[in-house]
């Protein structure tokens, strides 16, 4: 391996042009050996002046760049399973942004893939794990203080949906962060699911069923409810409050930039989730680049990012059909034992 990583990223899109600069300027450790975009001008345009970087159409081809050591995939989600499944017959280190592949049935064709292995090559973009208040509340609950946890109660907000977002997606896409959140938080598998549907805010497009508000069970007896809106149309909000025996504690109220002028005061709120998260992002992106560097692998791994879609999955079936659904989890592989989660 030499002075610094070979990163080759996957997609230059929203994210992947992201974390382009954010190997760039902002992580030690590491440098951008390639990028892979069916759109040749939009790789272009995120790599910018960024010198000895190929860039290729094919996942396949970056992957197979001169100095490329390990991988970022931030292309769409249904192309995860190929790129990943290359990137383990090549050896390859990968950080892949979730969801790690959207369907259960891929992701744990994915785990196996990995299991078979012996080791594990993946980290899954679950990135507030590495979110400061997040942090912060997790060690709260390992220590003890609050007692036995009993309920989580967190909220979810966007200022508007994308075009073609589909009301399945605000479970598997946006509500998948706090599936994986709840279940690092609180060391326990979610076994089902209840979505109910309110009226739909007038905001929302034609079609939308938003918001949404999810109810989680776990296997020790917790409860873990979302409100997930994502055309509140004022800003990014990500809110979770820990409720224990002995407790409470709460993240996500921190305060803004508050501006004062013309005879008032406003507080900023963030419009976006790399506004939000981009400290978190960092520390994630860091931290895999030392990992990588040292020859290990830390952080959320394949089996968390089965786990998270094969409970969206249910989610949305719950969605669809009405009622509780219950989670179906495939047994879990040696490799992915407890302690390693």
């Amino acid at each position: 391996m030499g002075d610094l990583l070979g990163v080759a990223v996957l997609g230059a899109g929203h994210m992947g042009a992201d974390h382009i600069r954010r190997l760039d300027q902002v992580v030690s450790g590491a440098r951008v050996a390639a990028v892979a975009d069916p759109d040749t001008a939009r790789a272009k345009e995120a790599v910018g002046p960024i010198e000895g970087v190929f860039v290729h159409t094919e996942a396949t081809a970056a992957l197979d760049a001169p100095g490329v050591e390990a991988v970022l995939i931030a292309s769409p989600g249904p192309a995860h399973e190929e790129a990943l499944v290359a990137a383990f017959a090549r050896g390859l280190p990968v950080l892949c942004e979730k969801p790690m592949v959207p369907d259960s049935a891929g992701a744990l064709r994915v785990v196996e893939a990995e299991a078979r292995l012996g080791r594990r090559l993946a980290q899954i973009g679950f990135m507030r794990r590495y979110d400061a208040g997040y942090r912060r509340l997790k060690s709260l609950l390992d220590s003890g203080e609050l007692g036995r946890p009993l309920m989580l109660h967190c909220t979810h907000r966007n200022v508007s949906s994308p075009p073609d977002f589909t009301s399945a997606m605000l479970i598997n896409s946006s509500v998948s962060h706090e599936i994986d959140a709840a279940r690092w938080l609180l060391g326990q598998e979610l076994t089902a699911v209840t979505v109910l549907r309110p009226a739909p805010s007038a905001q929302a497009p034609a079609g939308l069923l938003d918001p949404q508000f999810v109810l989680f069970e776990t296997e020790r007896g917790a409860l873990v409810d979302v409100e997930v809106f994502v055309n509140c149309g004022f800003g990014y909000q990500v809110r979770c409050e820990a409720v224990g025996e002995a407790g409470s504690a709460r993240i996500g109220d921190e305060h803004g930039m508050v501006v004062t002028a013309r005879g008032g005061a406003r507080e900023e709120v963030p419009q976006d989730y790399l506004v939000r998260f981009a400290d978190a992002y960092d520390r994630e992106v860091q931290a895999w680049v030392d990992a990588t560097r040292c020859g290990r692998v830390t952080g959320p791994g394949a089996w968390d990012g089965y786990a998270a879609a094969a409970v969206a999955e249910a989610g949305v079936r719950s969605l669809e059909g009405g009622g509780r659904v219950a989670v179906g989890l495939a047994a879990r592989p040696d490799l992915y034992a407890r302690g390693g989660r």
